[in-house]
């Protein structure tokens, strides 16, 4: 086993590596949790929430708002296009129907599993 220490960002990692013929790499080191995100806003244009909920499938900041309140969606559409690593990650209505609610305005930052949006 070897030991190293990593830093990212900032961030300082303990890892530890064990040399083997296994293909699955060890999980040794924990990273330090990720900062709270702040509180989602008020769903926009006052739109109840729907019984479907779209949420964020990782953290990362509100690039772009694609859908609108009452707009009719099709699964798979874009809803809300995330921002993270520099990447930008669609996230897209899992069905057909109608928007509800959008829970977030561009710029806010969401963690993974974070209410973006509602629809019916």
């Amino acid at each position: 086993m070897k030991n190293y220490t990593i830093t990212v960002n900032g961030n300082v990692y303990d890892v530890v590596v064990e040399e083997g013929t296994s293909t699955k790499a060890p999980v040794a080191a924990k990273a330090p949790a990720a900062p709270k995100a702040a509180p989602a806003a008020a769903p926009a244009a006052g739109g109840a929430a729907g019984s479907v909920k779209i949420e964020a499938g990782a953290a990362g900041k509100v690039f772009k708002v694609e859908a609108s309140v009452g707009q009719a969606v099709k699964a798979g559409d874009p809803v809300v296009i995330l921002e993270a690593m520099k990447m930008e990650i669609p996230v897209v209505a899992p069905q057909d129907g109608t928007v509800a609610s959008i829970d977030v305005s561009v710029g806010d930052p969401v963690e993974a599993g974070a209410l973006l949006a509602t629809m019916n």
